[in-house]
C-alpha cells in the first residue's frame, strides 16, 4: 500500500514510522519549510508510552527526556503554596519530554524508504477510483491508495475533504503560549521541578533544561477564540499582573516566529474518515493541554492505525476497525479534559483555595490512589492489547 501523510509533527511522524517498518511506501507532506522548534514540555505516558515502546524507540525517547518529580505552585514570592508528584497521575511510567525532542525521535528513526518532504502544503484533495490524488502548493500531484491527515488541530486535510473547521472545533475558553529563553536566575529557582505561578485567571510555569535554558509554559482564560495578531504583545498583556520572576519571562520573551500560541480547544467529529481518506491525532479527536496526552493519544492513534491496516481484509474494514476501537477511548479523554476547564485554572479566590485542599488531600494515602483515574480518566490498555509484552 501507498500511503500519503499529511503533516511531520508526532501523529504524523508516529504512523509514518510504523507503516514503513510493516513495509508500506509512505510520502510525508509538511507545509512548513523545516522542523519546528516551538513546543512546550510533554508529561508522556500512557497509551503513547507503551506505542513507544512496542515501536522500539522508548530508549531514544529516554536519552531525550528529563526526570522531572513534582509540579510545585507558588505565589507571588515564590513561597510554595501546593505541590504534586507528577507520577502520581500518570498511567504507569512517565518520562518528561520536550515537544521538539518527541518529534525530533520520531523523526530520527523513520525508516529509510519513507519520502519526507518539507515545504510541501496540500491545497486540493481528489478521490480516485482505489485511492485518493493530492495537489502540492508547488503545481505538483501524488496519488496513493490512502491519505492520512494528522496535520493538527488546525487541519488542512479536515477542511478539503470534511469541511470547515467551525464545524468541528470546540475552544475551552483559554489560550495557552510557550517559549524558552535564557535566564540562569530562573533556572536556578525551577531546580529540577516545573514550578507554577498559583493564581487567577491566568498562570505562568517553567522547567529548567539541560542546556542552561529556560522552557516556559502560560495559559490565560479568555472567551475569545481569535489568535493575537502579535502573540509577543498578547503575552506581555496577560501576563504582567503576575509576580515572582514572570516579569523578567516576559522580557526575555522571543520574537514571534519562536513562540507557540493557540487556542486551548477540542476536535469533535462524528467520524474520522471519508472514501479513502482518514484522520489521526488532533486532526481527528484533539483533546487539549486541559486533558493532556495529546502526543500520547497521537502516537497510540498512529500505532492502532497501522495496526488495522496490517490485520484488516481491505482499507476500508482498516478505517471502521481503527474508529471502533480507537474512538471510544479518546471521548472519554476529551470528557475528563471539558470537567478539568473547570479545576484546571482558578477564576476565583474560592477556585484557587479549593484547588490548594484537593492537592494536599491527593497526598493522602488512600486518596493518592485514585488520582491518575480523577485527573487523567481511565487508563488505556489497547496497544497493550494489540502488542503483548514479549510479542
Amino acid at each position: 500500500m501507498r500511503a500519503i501523510v499529511c503533516g511531520a509533527g508526532i501523529a504524523g511522524l508516529a504512523v509514518a514510522n510504523r507503516l514503513a517498518a510493516l513495509g508500506h511506501d509512505v510520502i510525508v507532506v509538511e507545509r512548513t519549510p523545516s522542523p519546528r522548534t516551538q513546543g512546550y514540555m510533554i508529561d508522556f505516558f500512557g497509551p503513547g508510552y507503551d506505542a513507544i515502546e512496542a515501536m522500539g524507540l522508548l530508549p531514544a525517547l529516554k536519552d531525550v527526556g528529563y526526570h522531572v518529580v513534582e509540579a510545585v505552585l507558588v505565589d507571588d514570592h515564590g513561597r510554595r503554596r501546593a505541590g504534586m508528584n507528577l507520577r502520581q497521575f500518570a498511567e504507569g511510567a512517565l518520562v518528561s519530554v520536550m515537544r521538539p525532542d518527541l518529534e525530533r525521535v520520531l523523526r530520527s528513526t523513520l525508516p529509510a524508504g519513507v519520502d519526507l518532504r518539507y515545504g510541501a502544503g496540500v491545497e486540493n484533495v481528489t478521490p480516485l477510483d482505489d485511492g485518493v490524488r493530492i495537489e502540492l502548493d508547488d503545481g505538483s500531484s501524488v496519488d496513493a491508495e490512502l491519505l492520512i491527515g494528522a496535520d493538527g488541530i488546525h487541519s488542512t486535510v479536515r477542511r478539503l475533504v470534511f469541511g470547515p473547521e467551525s464545524s468541528y472545533l470546540r475552544h475551552l475558553g483559554f489560550h495557552t503560549a510557550a517559549y524558552t529563553f535564557d535566564a540562569p536566575d530562573i533556572h536556578a529557582a525551577v531546580n529540577g521541578r516545573f514550578v507554577l505561578t498559583d493564581t487567577i485567571g491566568s498562570q505562568f510555569g517553567f522547567y529548567g533544561l539541560r542546556d542552561g535554558r529556560v522552557a516556559s509554559f502560560a495559559v490565560h482564560r479568555t472567551a475569545d477564540p481569535s489568535p493575537p495578531a502579535e502573540p509577543r504583545e498578547a503575552i506581555r498583556a496577560s501576563y504582567s499582573e503576575l509576580g515572582w520572576v514572570v516579569p523578567e519571562a516576559l522580557e526575555l520573551c522571543p520574537s514571534p516566529e519562536e513562540i507557540y500560541y493557540d487556542q486551548v480547544a477540542q476536535i469533535v467529529m462524528p467520524t474520522w474518515s471519508k472514501g479513502r481518506v482518514v484522520l489521526l491525532g488532533d486532526a481527528a479527536y484533539a483533546v487539549s493541554l486541559l486533558a493532556g496526552q495529546g502526543a500520547s493519544l497521537g502516537i497510540a492513534g498512529a500505532y492502532v492505525l497501522a495496526e488495522c491496516l496490517r490485520r484488516a481484509e481491505s482499507i476500508e474494514a482498516a478505517l471502521t476497525e481503527y474508529e471502533q476501537l480507537w474512538r471510544p477511548e479518546v471521548e472519554a479523554k476529551q470528557r475528563v479534559g471539558r470537567s478539568a476547564a473547570r479545576w484546571f485554572l482558578p477564576a476565583s479566590n474560592l477556585q484557587l483555595v479549593g484547588r490548594r485542599v484537593a492537592l494536599h488531600l491527593l497526598r493522602l494515602p488512600l486518596l493518592n490512589r485514585l488520582a491518575p483515574t480523577a485527573v487523567t480518566g481511565k487508563p488505556i490498555t489497547l496497544i497493550q492489547m494489540l502488542h503483548p509484552a514479549g510479542s
